[in-house]
């Protein structure tokens, strides 16, 4: 080819458009994409090419379409705010398939992210060499471009956070009624068999049977409560007329039967009526009881305070035992942490009591905190408003 003709190419070639550009390089894009899609392992790892390509092909057709199509400043404005133009309710665009494709494949949700940043990186570097001086319709290709990008991705994270949600109910669904139904009846059953034959060993066992399914019921509850509030949504509660001393007292009356060897004994004082959820505020009474019993040193007294503070209620409860260490102190409010207690059998606990009391308390706009020393016990502290 002559000088003339090189040149001419040259200049055919600076001049094109970034979306023709797209079209005509989809496969070196695509070859990119496949590479980097590889390394996000170890999801990728299993995954074939074609899975690996998934849906870029049709995004790239969504991003050159998008560019070359006529857009007001008030359009611009919106897209800008992820307000873009929606495909019809009965539709599905290829960001939105590509997304429920990745989670399918196991990517996390920053990997599937990666993926996008990846792209911008890639077409932006393939068409800059192509370019090396651009036009001030370069400029807004540029722009365009990345306003597309920009909006497949929102359409992503929105459906692989739509899908999460969705499996999260199933998940609920799965805890609250298919598990739930089976132990209530084993539980039904034992309990029948308790009061048949009261003084036989098969009703020793049977009841055996009652006090491991009711933790089993236990232990569902506070996963149902504690998935919930990491999805963001808080526990719910339902306040009616409620007196805490009688709930606290009758409460103490129940988790008697389960202190073994430690003593607890109940103060109430002044006016201890208010507004709560009697169901919510017995969870947090059960389960600070039940944490003093289990870490309270042998033949001790677990001292549980209920009082009037004007239109507030404080309760407490101390128990003597080990000290919290400091470093644990700061996290005992976090699901899924729990101090050491080698004398405990009860391997089921998970962690999640005093978590979930934290978040019950805050459902009802009060305060929990705790105190703890070698010298004074440990003391756990809630402070409710009355209504």
């Amino acid at each position: 080819m002559s000088d003339a003709g090189k040149q001419s190419k040259a200049v055919e070639q600076k001049s094109l458009r970034l979306a023709e550009f797209i079209r005509l390089n989809v496969d070196g894009i695509v070859t990119e994409w496949i590479s980097f899609a590889r390394t996000r392992t170890p999801a990728s790892d299993s995954m074939t090419v074609l899975a690996l390509k998934d849906h870029i092909v049709e995004i790239l057709d969504f991003v050159a379409d998008d560019i070359e199509t006529t857009q007001s400043k008030s359009q611009q404005t919106a897209k800008s705010k992820g307000l873009g133009p929606q495909d019809t309710p009965f539709t599905k665009s290829a960001a939105e398939v590509h997304a429920a494709l990745r989670l399918g494949d196991g990517f996390d949700i920053d990997q599937m992210v990666s993926e996008y940043r990846a792209l911008r990186a890639s077409v932006t570097k393939l068409w800059m060499a192509h370019n090396p001086s651009l036009a001030n319709t370069d400029l807004d290709d540029l722009t365009r471009f990345n306003e597309a990008i920009d909006q497949a991705m929102t359409e992503s994270v929105a459906e692989y956070t739509k899908t999460i949600t969705h499996s999260r109910n199933l998940f609920l669904g799965m805890l609250g009624h298919d598990l739930r139904n089976p132990i209530g009846a084993a539980q039904m059953a034992a309990r029948t068999m308790v009061k048949t034959a009261p003084e036989t060993k098969q009703a020793a066992l049977a009841g055996q049977i009652v006090s491991a399914t009711e933790r089993s019921i236990k232990i569902l509850d506070d996963l149902l409560d504690i998935t919930r509030s990491s999805f963001g949504s808080e526990i719910p509660i339902v306040k009616a007329p409620l007196n805490m001393g009688e709930l606290g007292t009758l409460l103490v009356e129940e988790m008697r039967t389960i202190a073994r060897d430690h003593r607890i004994e109940v103060t109430v004082v002044g006016d201890t009526n208010g507004k709560w959820d009697r169901a919510r505020l017995g969870q947090v009474f059960s389960n600070l009881i039940g944490n003093a019993i289990q870490y309270s040193a042998q033949n001790t007294a677990i001292d549980m305070s209920i009082a009037d503070h004007g239109d507030r209620v404080l309760f407490s409860v101390k128990n003597v035992g080990d000290p919290i260490p400091a470093e644990k102190l700061k996290l005992i409010f976090d699901p899924m942490k729990r101090g050491h207690d080698p004398q405990s059998e009860q391997t089921a606990n998970l962690g999640l009591g005093l978590y979930i009391a934290k978040k019950i308390v805050a459902a009802h706009g009060g305060e929990i905190g705790v105190v703890s020393s070698a010298q004074s016990g440990t003391t756990f502290t809630v402070l409710l408003p009355k209504n």
